[in-house]
């Protein structure tokens, strides 16, 4: 028998890349099928000439396939029910983000997690990359000193169509959480309070504000700005957004495309200048994972192998959901939100 023994809860396009990458696994088989449209689940299973078992109910499925892994890829709003079921159900869960829709439920996941001593890790994908760990290498080997700002603009126009069109807050519920989790991992900081501003603009085809400016005070005492669009046409940013970073000797840029690098200011005497010389510091690439959903995944299966924690732990990654779930208050209420009120 293989070691892990799968069950798909959510059988969407999204599931898709989570099964491809299961079926490469020597070590792992997906043993069921779940979704409340059994046409879903009959279709992915039919997609990849799966002879497992199709549910409608997570429970039963588990039971009766002998599942100790749920792969939860649902809508956000089914998190805590489907997490919660797989847990105590005795199973590993690796969900998709946010990890729940509200911070009570996020606390009972992690409890249930320490209850039952069984890991629930997020896919935060987005620090899975390259370029990502090199602009984290120049932040945290002090090329530019102390970090005193973070800037992440995040511009884009997708037509998906389907749950994200009807959400409340498409942008910040739903994509947010993935530059305000990169925003963490790069100056490794975490969120004190946020003011957030959300509105929907002109031209927009979401129902609910799919924009959003929000400023985070971050535990190391810099200050986070991030400002997104998901209806923007026109000009757009990379998907891992455009950033800036600036500390006491100088500037980080990254683009989200290339690699990225620093500018400092230069050594020698510069005394009287009006804009001091600066020398160029590129990034060092000693970062060895793969890639995106790979790359997270290779993470939280590694976690359960060696016993620890995943880097995107519940119990690390509540403070990226909190950032969600502050700026989302502060936008309803129009005033600054201290985290821990949370």
């Amino acid at each position: 028998m293989k070691r892990y023994r799968i069950a798909v809860a959510g059988c969407g396009g999204m599931a898709r890349t989570w099964v491809e990458y299961a079926l490469k696994r020597e070590d792992a088989e997906i043993v069921a099928l779940v979704d409340l449209y059994p046409e879903a689940a009959k279709a992915m299973a039919d997609r990849y000439g799966l002879a497992c078992g199709t549910y409608t109910d997570l429970k039963t499925a588990i039971a009766e396939s002998g599942a100790n892994l749920v792969f939860d890829v649902t809508i956000p709003a089914t998190h805590h029910t489907i997490g919660k079921t797989a847990l105590e159900a005795g199973c590993h869960v690796f969900g998709e983000k946010p990890m729940a829709a509200t911070m009570d439920e996020a606390r009972d996941l992690i409890a249930t997690a320490e209850r039952t001593g069984k890991s629930l890790s997020v896919m935060q994908n987005r620090r899975y990359d390259a370029n990502i760990r090199a602009l984290r290498g120049l932040i945290l080997g002090g090329t530019i000193g102390k970090v005193g700002y973070v800037g992440a603009d995040f511009f884009l126009g997708p037509h998906f169509g389907g749950f994200r069109d009807a959400m409340d807050s498409p942008l910040i519920l739903d994509m947010a959480i993935h530059t305000f989790d990169q925003a963490r991992l790069v100056i490794g900081a975490d969120p004190v309070s946020v003011y957030c501003h959300e509105f929907n603009p002109p031209g927009s085809w979401y129902k609910g504000n799919a924009a959003a400016v929000c400023i985070f005070e971050m535990s190391d005492g810099s200050t986070f700005c991030y400002r997104g669009s998901w209806c923007a046409e026109g000009a757009p940013t990379s998907w891992e957004a455009s950033w800036r970073i600036t500390g006491e000797r100088g500037t980080a840029i990254w683009d989200g495309h290339n690699a990225p690098y620093a500018e400092v200011v230069a050594a020698g005497d510069q005394e009287g200048k009006f804009f001091r010389d600066c020398e160029r510091a590129e990034a060092s690439f000693d970062w060895e994972g793969r890639g995106g959903h790979a790359g997270c995944l290779d993470e939280m299966f590694a976690a359960v192998a060696e016993g620890r924690r995943a880097e995107t732990d519940c119990r690390d990654n509540i403070h990226s959901i909190a950032m969600v779930l502050g700026a989302l208050e502060s936008a309803k209420t129009g005033r600054k939100i201290w985290l821990n009120e949370l």
